[in-house]
């Protein structure tokens, strides 16, 4: 069921699904259908101008076109397209947003630092969890003052090896 796209293969999912779909190795997937649940992905997502998305998403690259209900984590880039609608909050690296697409959320951009509570929510972990790799010297840290400050590439690199 892979199409061929400006030379990327897409895994399309055209039908109605509900529940958890998670892709531990990258994968291109493109929602064309309905999707209510929890979506987790490496690669490259692209929510279809026909698709109708009540879930929370996390993903590297997430393109969107239709219509969304949920949070959304986007990792590398976060694109909205004009025919977006997109209700929830939103945590991305970099956001590119067209004319004409409606977002209605609290959007926070991570940038190429972390302070802990971002770290935190960023990882879905409570902070002391993050302290104790800290200090077990698992993962890397630098201090600014009396706070500590993570650098997203070190962390995306870090969390890659311990998975």
């Amino acid at each position: 069921m892979a199409k061929k796209k400006d030379n990327d293969q897409y895994l399309d999912v055209n039908a109605s699904m509900q529940g958890t779909m998670t892709f531990s190795d990258p994968v291109n997937l493109r929602i064309n259908g309905r999707f209510e649940g929890t979506l987790q992905t490496k690669g490259k997502l692209v929510v279809g101008e026909d698709a109708v998305v009540t879930a929370d998403i996390e993903g590297e690259i997430i393109i969107v076109s239709g219509l969304i209900k949920g949070n959304i984590k986007a990792s590398k880039l976060l694109t909205v397209t004009p025919s977006a609608n997109i209700s929830g909050d939103i945590l991305a690296a970099k956001l590119e947003v067209q004319s004409g697409a409606v977002i209605n959320s609290r959007i926070k951009m991570t940038g190429e630092q972390f302070s802990l509570p971002e770290l935190a929510d960023y990882l879905s972990v409570e902070s002391n969890k993050i302290m104790e790799w800290v200090n077990n010297g698992k993962l890397p840290a630098q201090r600014n003052g009396g706070e500590y400050i993570f650098d997203r590439r070190e962390v995306e690199l870090w969390v890659a090896q311990n998975r």
